[in-house]
Parts: C-alpha cells; structure tokens; sequence
C-alpha cells in the first residue's frame, strides 16, 4: 500500500478508455511504475476495467466473479451486459460508506447486439455513454474522443446516435492513437496496452508496447 502522508491509497490505474464495444488498458502500475496484470471480469458479453487501489480493484472484481457464476448457475445463462452494468451499480452503492477506491468502465454489447458503455463514479452513479475513460490519463484522452466521436447538438433534427459510428478496425486504431499520445504526457501510462474486442462471434485480446521509460 502506498502512503502519502495522511492518504493511504494511490491511484494505481493510468487510462481506461471504452469506445464501445472495445475496452483497453494500459498495464503500468504508477506505485512501482512496473508492468502488472490488468484488472478486468470479463463476461461472455462485457468486460469491465477499474482505476484506483489495487486492493479495493482486486476485492471488487473477486466479488463480481462470484455473483455472476451464482446468476450463472441459478439463471442457467450468462448475464448481460446491462445486468452487469447494474449489478456492479448495486455492489458500488452497498459500499457508500467506505467505498472501493474503484472508478470503473464497463464495456460490452446489449440484447440488440448494439455497443454500450457504462461510465461509474466511486460510490456507484453511472451513465450509458458511447465512449469513456478513467484513470489518471483520461484528462488527455477525453478530449481526443470528443474531437473524433462526438456528433452534433442533440438539438439537431432529425435525431442523430450519439457517437460517431466506427468500423471494429477504425475503433482500433483510435485507441492506439489516443494511447500513443497519452503516454508522451503521462508517466503513469506506459509499457504495455491491452485491448479487448467483444462482438457477436466473442471475445478477443491484443497486446501492443507502449513506452516503458
């Protein structure tokens, strides 16, 4: 645990960002500022990421593994992406009072097989958006999927989706952009990123290098 004066928790997550369906990390932890396994539960149909303590990350996505195999096993099927979405909301809010130092990105596809991503503070409030990040290199990477996805005044008729539709190859390659950029200004996103595709034939992973220094 990594103690700075009175505070004893650290923010051991750089960049989670989630351009549905997609969700990507960076593995560098800022405490040692070594490569780590990242922190992820991964459904059949959703995967989530976490910034924040270690410990609390570890605990809570422990505690979401085992409440899904129990809706496995009592539901004879796999939960869906929004029942995680709210169940991770539940388990977030039973914890208001001393809650996980967690600030989570859950990613995946809905029934109608469309993208979502939901986007959580601490204590459990999320939001339904079309893209996210967390962590301590979101600041740098917002703005950039802003510029690249964000549409038009909701204002404007007729009604247009809320995000700029990508091909799974285009949504690629911006995550590795924003991350390219990312690590040139953030010294706690770094060394190796991990993307993870979700769609209707399942999941799949790639491994890129990022900076290490």
């Amino acid at each position: 645990m990594s103690r700075r004066g009175d505070w004893v928790y650290e923010n051991n997550g750089p960049a989670w960002p989630s351009p549905a369906p997609i969700t990507v990390s960076s593995r560098r932890t800022p405490a040692s500022l070594s490569d780590t396994a990242s922190s992820r539960a991964t459904t059949l149909r959703s995967a989530t990421s976490s910034s924040g303590f270690q410990g609390d990350i570890k605990a809570l996505h422990k505690n979401l593994a085992a409440r899904e195999l129990l809706y496995q096993h009592q539901h004879n099927k796999r939960m869906s992406c929004p029942a995680m979405a709210q169940l991770l909301s539940n388990t977030l809010y039973y914890k208001r009072f001393f809650p996980y130092y967690a600030f989570n990105v859950l990613g995946g596809l809905d029934s109608e097989g469309k993208g979502c991503v939901f986007t959580y503070d601490a204590v459990g409030s999320y939001e339904r958006t079309g893209y996210s990040a967390q962590g301590t290199g979101s600041t740098l990477i917002m703005p950039v999927l802003d510029n690249q996805l964000k549409s038009p005044s909701p204002l404007l008729l007729p009604a247009r989706d809320a995000v700029t539709p990508l091909s799974e190859s285009e949504a690629i390659d911006l995550v590795k952009d924003v991350f390219a950029s990312a690590t040139e200004r953030d010294i706690y996103t770094g060394d190796k990123l991990e993307i993870v595709v979700i769609n209707k034939v399942g999941t799949k992973r790639e491994y890129i290098d990022l900076r290490k220094d």
